[in-house]
This record gives structure tokens, sequence and C-alpha cells, in this order.
């Protein structure tokens, strides 16, 4: 990551924000919404978060974002991994889903395709792209 550490203050000054929280955020919310491959960016997101605080206390400074980033970034990494495991555990019916919804052509065959994928599964079919 870049190093946004603030620079020293002057007497009278207001402190220097430390930016770090908000690419942090920025990587968080990123891997929130690229699942499940965006476990790595959640993993950054957090890591960025915590950098930022460390940094800010440092400083004497603000970290705006440095504690929303790094609870993004833990829903993205819970998110990702349990999406992960869904596709582990389930491969078969996933492939067949991925097979049947490639294959529907009308409205009616989609559904058919996903009251199939909950009865083998009991999840709803937008865990797998349904």
């Amino acid at each position: 990551m870049t190093d946004n550490s603030p620079e020293p203050r002057a007497e009278g000054q207001p402190p220097k924000v430390e930016r770090g929280g908000l690419w942090g955020l920025f990587l968080g919310l990123a891997g929130l919404l690229l699942p499940p491959y965006g476990v790595v960016l959640s993993v950054f997101g957090v890591v960025q978060g915590f950098r930022a605080r460390r940094a800010a206390r440092a400083h004497s400074s603000q970290a705006p974002g440095a504690l929303m980033s790094v609870a993004l970034g833990v829903v993205g990494i819970v998110m990702s991994t349990s999406m992960l495991a869904v596709l582990f555990v389930y491969q078969e019916e996933v492939t067949e889903f991925r097979g049947c919804s490639a294959r529907a052509h009308t409205v009616s065959t989609q559904k058919e395709c996903e009251s199939a994928w909950e009865s083998d599964t009991g999840l709803p079919p937008a865990i797998v792209g349904g």
C-alpha cells in the first residue's frame, strides 16, 4: 500500500488526517462486491485499516474510515469463505445448476433449475449466481 502518513504539524495547526483508512475502506468494499474471489481484497482492507489506525495513533491524528474498513473487510472475508465453502461442498450440484441454467432459454425452465437447486441443497440460487 502507499505510505500516507501525515506530516509533522506545527503549533496551532490542526492535525493532518491519515488517508490509509479510506484506502482500506475502498478495498473492503471491493472485496464485498466481488465474492468469492474478493477475499484477497477484503484481507488487504483489514490490514490497511489496522495500519492506518496504528499510524494515526503514532502521529496523534485521525484515520477516518479505518474501523469501517476493518469491519467491511471482516464481513467480506466471512462472505467469501462461506461462498467458497458452498462451492466446495456442493460441487456436483453447482455444476448441474450451471449446466441447467445455460440450457434454460425461458423463464419457466430457469425457475425449474432454481427449484431443483433449492430442493437438492436447501440454499437460495443467488449463492451460485442464479
